[in-house]
């Protein structure tokens, strides 16, 4: 049987065509046609996906989520790709040192820097704690270096030894140092300065060491609590929102996701902050000068030309409005109005254990005693809230036509569009004995505090002792509990006019579990410019990435065309053996048909 070989093909596409077995010839040829397209087809696929594959979006991989739900495993040192920062609060007792860390920027200019508190191999946050305060040094300055060095030991410990010169450290005092006069303040700044670079090699310089003012603290603490609540991020559509005006020209509002206000009671003072999102009118020229010294308008965004970033918050602090103060101005008084009144009465009320001042904000049955300059007045728990209430309202200072504390001014607050946070006494006064954390409702919180106040003293005592009340709840505690609860009404409601119907305030100690300090936003505002680096290192990737593509679109078509050449090239090959084959089989069969006729011809 006679076969033609296709020997002219390459080793690779070889077939062999039967001159009398043509029907699976065809067959053969569009397989091999298909398996060429196909093949044709993968490399060209292959080829685009490295060219024009996706790339990665800036942002795109960000959970909003990661700073919020922080990992519980010790930070990872032997990742090259982290950055550190180093922060020390010099406060008025103590000093701590807090040390951060963060992943590169994922180059979204509207996202933040992710930055985290450093966990070590225990998984306990990296502070260190020393007392007493740097004030105490205002006589000897020269010490401050070594006062400060078991702190900066402790971080340089922790932060890897190649990261240290690129590592960030500030030097934050606040409340003990703004005490001192500013020629100490200098002297002890001056001292840190100098020698801190001898002996530790962190990013240092003059305007890391400051002395900062109660309204920087206060920015700062709401700064850290709005980013660890991811109120930063971009909005959602679930998310609430606000529209913001800022201060630019020209500028048309944004619409961004809520922030959060606080407000934080201590023993000494009190401290709120909240954002201001739309622009301000004033009555007068002094209020527009008052106001002006309690909002801070100030851009979180690494690029300045931006807006989103941008806050106007209103913050301030009210010395003497804390809780334990607030007790103590109102016994001051107490004991000068008893004193004052007995000039002229015979009663003695208040002079003696039998006749003891009825004080509405004690509980029932307390007895009590107050000294002052070699005055004692006894007081007997009438436990009456309402009153009570009455009481400490004069206290806030409402006076010269304003309603907030101390005749302060008080920028605007849309309370159908915005969400606050109570710290401190504010969540002690719910929790510690009424057990009421979390939402704040007004009706419920009056009807616990009137209750707890009417309580028998020695009835509490009983509770205190069952355990029935939180594990910090003391004496102190109980014995105080009423003054301070009719207290934090009054802030809330008769000094920043929070409406009794308000629902939008959470009472809490710890955010998402853990402690959040102001050197958090201190390092968050520090930082910000340095995404900048992280920006234009993806520019410039970009940019050539994209010279690289379009330097690459001639070579990508000229690569497809010879592609699809060599394709049409081999069918016409084959078509063109498909008629020789014909022609050739047409031949033999005349052949056969010719010696067919001579056979016939010859037979007898």
């Amino acid at each position: 049987m006679a076969r033609i070989t296709l020997s002219c093909l390459p080793a690779s596409w070889y077939c062999s065509v039967s001159l009398l077995s043509l029907g699976c010839a065809p067959r053969q040829r569009l397989l091999l046609l298909f398996l060429l397209f196909i093949a044709s087809a993968l490399l060209l696929g292959t080829y685009q996906r490295q060219l024009w594959g996706p790339q990665r979006r800036p942002g795109a991989n960000v959970n909003k989520y990661l700073s919020i739900a922080e990992s519980m495993e010790a930070t990872d040192i032997d990742n090259p790709a982290l950055n550190y920062g180093v922060v020390v609060d010099c406060g008025s007792s103590g000093s701590r040192v807090f040390v951060y860390y963060w992943p590169p920027h994922n180059g979204n200019p509207h996202t933040l820097l992710d930055i985290r508190q450093m966990k070590d191999r225990d998984r306990k946050p990296v502070v260190k704690k020393i007392k007493p305060g740097i004030s105490t040094l205002a006589k000897t300055p020269t010490m401050a270096s070594d006062y400060l060095h078991p702190l900066l030991s402790f971080a340089a410990a922790h932060v890897p030894q190649n990261k240290h010169k690129e590592t960030p450290l500030y030097i934050l005092c606040t409340a003990g140092m703004r005490l001192l006069p500013e020629s100490q303040q200098t002297a002890i700044l001056d001292d840190v300065v100098t020698d801190v670079p001898l002996e530790f090699d962190f990013l240092f310089s003059r305007s890391h060491a400051e002395v900062i003012s109660g309204k920087q603290e206060g920015v700062y603490a709401w700064i850290g609590i709005n980013f660890v609540l991811g109120r930063f991020d971009h909005a959602d559509e679930e998310d609430a929102t606000v529209e913001v005006t800022t201060g630019s020209q020209n500028q048309q509002p944004i619409s961004r996701r809520r922030t959060v206000g606080i407000m934080d009671m201590g023993g000494a003072s009190l401290q709120i902050a909240y954002e201001v999102p739309g622009a301000i009118s004033f009555n007068s020229p002094e209020e527009q000068e008052a106001g002006k010294c309690m909002l801070a308008e100030f851009n979180l965004g690494c690029d300045v030309d931006h807006t989103q970033h941008v806050y106007r918050v209103y913050v301030t602090t009210f010395l003497g409005f804390g809780g334990n103060m607030a007790r103590q101005r109102y016994e001051d008084q107490l004991v000068n109005n008893t004193l004052a009144k007995n000039r002229f009465l015979s009663t003695q009320m208040g002079l003696s254990e039998d006749k003891p001042y009825m004080d509405p904000c004690l509980p029932v049955g307390l007895s009590d005693a107050i000294v002052r300059d070699n005055h004692t007045v006894f007081l007997r728990g009438e436990g009456d809230w309402a009153r009570c209430k009455d009481a400490v309202r004069p206290f806030l200072g409402l006076h010269n036509g304003t309603m907030s504390p101390g005749g302060v001014y008080q920028a605007p607050i849309n309370f159908s569009n915005s969400e606050f946070y109570g710290f401190s006494e504010f969540y002690y006064c719910m929790e510690d004995v009424l057990r009421m954390k979390g939402q704040y409702d007004s009706d419920k919180y009056s009807r616990a505090a009137a209750e707890y106040c009417s309580t028998q003293w020695s009835t509490l005592k009983q509770r205190l002792d069952n355990k029935l009340f939180s594990q910090q709840a003391d004496m102190g505690r109980l014995k105080y509990q009423c003054f301070k609860s009719a207290w934090m009404y009054e802030v809330l409601h008769s000094g920043f006019r929070f409406p009794t119907d308000y629902q939008s305030l959470k009472t809490a100690q710890l955010v998402y579990d853990k402690e959040v300090q102001w050197t958090l936003g201190a390092i968050l505002y520090k930082t910000r410019f340095l995404p900048l680096r992280d920006l234009q290192q993806e520019t410039l990737r970009q940019n050539h990435s994209g010279w690289l593509r379009s330097s690459f679109v001639y070579n990508h078509h000229l690569f497809s065309l010879c592609i699809l050449v060599v394709v049409l090239a081999i069918l016409l090959y084959i078509l063109r053996l498909r008629r020789i084959h014909q022609r050739e089989q047409r031949q033999a069969e005349a052949l056969n048909l010719l010696w067919a006729e001579e056979g016939e011809a010859l037979l007898p």
